[in-house]
């Protein structure tokens, strides 16, 4: 429940007010809110503003990432400051430094037509002395990581004496990467302010203990709608055994072809390994983790606001201050402890008022966490079956389909190629064209999924029996994958990456049709999509390797299977090299 105190009952009002010029603001203001297309306040922006205005109460505000909190605070914290005062009237403090640089061009764009106030962002990765340079020629609001405001307070570089307002954005997540002592030493040094506003998407007792420190009868804004969700917002699950969780984030993935989604990992380590296995199986995604240098992660970025990105697999922390706002799902690979931050988590989706749908890869010890969930945050979730190989291949069909029929069509670039393929493709029907477009991917598919099994939880067995040996095999393997032993290794100056240069520019094979690939001393095993298998034969019995003819042998076992058992003796004496294998 809000807290009011009696002075500032009119601001009761808010709860009518239904556009920014009823708050209060200025006119500059409201003409760059305008000019960013904002119309009607968000509810945290509602409660926040009037109270932020008028009074100099402290403020503890809920907000979810996505609700307009910025704005929430950014707009009075800038209507309050004295332009005419050349020093640091205000603070904000962000746990990260891309949500530090995204507040710092939010105010700005809010100040477009005012041009009075300078705004610096400070934080770590970036040269120091120029961020000196920044503060020393004059500065209203320092927006600041808390280990880099820090430094420059040892420095001497800034003072906080003269501070009116500090403003802890994403207060709970500052705490968890273990900024307590820093936020201490800024607090204590702005001990002269008027108040603190504390945005949080969560209250765990650290945050609690900050605000029993710091402030004086706060007014609490949101406790009454901490936990709730988006109700834009979709909530699926899909129950595997914890061997098939990788297969089955593939599997959903593919299931929803034109997907743009953020993947969260609980861990680094889990991070960079997801990563780097759907990197490796041909996917159009990338890491954003604590390891990642600044300008790694600045390009990882811009890549996924571009959309030159598909999926973005990031830890909690590094997923903070991600400003997109038309991601269309959510993946928890795994759920969080917490069940506030798994709504923080899903909020990156069912933005701006589009629809979103968050997805949760689980085992069954997860699914008691599942209800947690829905109690807590008073949302349902849909338990949805893992897709089969045939529901994965009939989705990729018609998004084909679709996709053809939305092409635009550059007439005036095409048209002097059109006689040329109409002449080769004249002999074909109507109907036989319409089959080799469609084929063009779904073949693809069709091979990678044609013997995938069934990987829902008592798909096949009761809960508790343990997969055979032949059906563990096929779990760790490449579906669809078939083995292929060349007669050519290290003793010929093969080396992997020559390989994978020819197969990928000479023979056209994607990375994600190509498999476990090792270069022996005297032969190679290489694994290609079964779709691929023939143009890569053809391909590479073309050639020769120091004037000795490439020879392929095939291994029938399905899905990349081991071949039939042989005696390792007879391996380790025979000469030729096709026999070693």
């Amino acid at each position: 429940m809000n807290k009011w105190s009696s002075p500032h009952f009119d601001t009761f009002l808010f709860f009518f007010m239904t556009n920014f010029i009823d708050m209060g603001l200025s006119e500059a203001l409201l003409q760059g809110v305008e000019a960013l297309g904002f119309e009607t306040p968000t509810p945290i922006q509602q409660q926040v503003i009037p109270v932020a205005l008028q009074s100099d109460d402290d403020i503890v505000a809920l907000a979810q990432t996505g609700t307009g909190k910025t704005a929430a605070f950014g707009l009075p914290l800038l209507q309050r400051i004295r332009p005419e005062d050349k020093y640091v009237q205000a603070v904000v403090l962000c746990p990260t430094r891309e949500l530090c640089i995204q507040v710092a061009n939010d105010l700005a764009n809010y100040t477009r037509f005012a041009n009075r106030y300078k705004v610096v962002a400070v934080y770590g990765g970036a040269s120091i002395e120029a961020q000196m340079r920044q503060i020393r020629s004059g500065v209203h609001i320092i927006v600041a990581t808390p280990g880099r405001l820090v430094d420059l307070l040892v420095r001497q570089v800034v003072s906080l004496d003269r501070v009116s307002r500090v403003v802890l954005d994403e207060a709970d997540e500052m705490l968890n990467m273990g900024f307590r002592d820093a936020v201490d030493i800024i607090l204590e040094a702005a001990e002269n302010r008027q108040s603190l506003w504390l945005f949080s998407a969560t209250m765990p007792s650290e945050v609690r203990a900050i605000a029993d420190t710091y402030m004086r009868t706060p007014v609490e804004i949101g406790a009454a709608t901490r936990q709730q969700a988006n109700a834009d917002i979709e909530h699926h699950y899909y129950l595997c055994r914890s061997e098939h969780r990788y297969d089955a984030l593939k599997r959903v993935v593919d299931a929803h072809p034109g997907i743009y989604g953020l993947v969260f990992c609980r861990t680094r380590a889990e991070t960079k390994e997801i990563a780097e296995q759907m990197i490796r199986d041909g996917y159009n995604a990338d890491a954003l983790h604590g390891d990642l240098s600044q300008s790694d992660r600045d390009r990882v970025m811009q890549r996924f606001r571009e959309r030159n990105l598909q999926l973005l697999i990031a830890t909690d922390v590094a997923a903070r201050g991600i400003d997109v706002s038309d991601i269309s799902h959510v993946i928890h690979y795994g759920l969080p402890d917490e069940p506030e931050v798994y709504i923080h988590r899903a909020g990156r989706t069912g933005r701006a008022g589009r629809k979103g749908v968050s997805i949760s890869i689980i085992t069954p010890k997860m699914e008691e966490r599942i209800r947690l969930i829905e109690r807590r945050a008073r949302i349902s979730f849909m338990r949805k079956p893992i897709p089969t190989g045939p529901e994965v291949c009939e989705r990729q069909l018609f998004y084909i389909i679709q996709s053809i029929r939305e092409q635009e069509v550059q007439r005036e670039q095409i048209a002097p190629f059109l006689p040329q393929i109409f002449e080769a493709l004249r002999d074909l029907s109507k109907e036989e064209l319409i089959e080799r477009f469609a084929s063009t991917e779904f073949n693809r598919f069709l091979a990678y999924y044609r013997n995938a099994a069934d990987i829902n939880v008592g798909a096949h067995r009761q809960r508790g029996d343990r997969p055979n040996h032949a059906e563990r095999a096929q779990a760790s393997s490449s579906i669809g994958h078939q083995r292929l032993f060349l007669n050519i290794g290290h003793m010929d100056g093969i080396q992997k990456k020559d390989l994978l240069g020819l197969l990928m520019s000479e023979f056209r094979v994607p990375k994600r049709a190509i498999g476990k690939v090792e270069v022996k001393r005297t032969h190679t095993l290489l694994e290609v999509d079964a779709a691929f298998v023939r143009d890569v034969r053809r391909g590479l019995e073309a050639f020769d390797v120091n004037g000795r003819r490439i020879r392929i042998n095939e291994d029938s076992a399905p899905n990349g299977g081991k071949a039939p058992y042989q005696d390792k003796r007879k391996k380790r004496s025979s000469k030729t090299p096709i026999a070693l294998l």
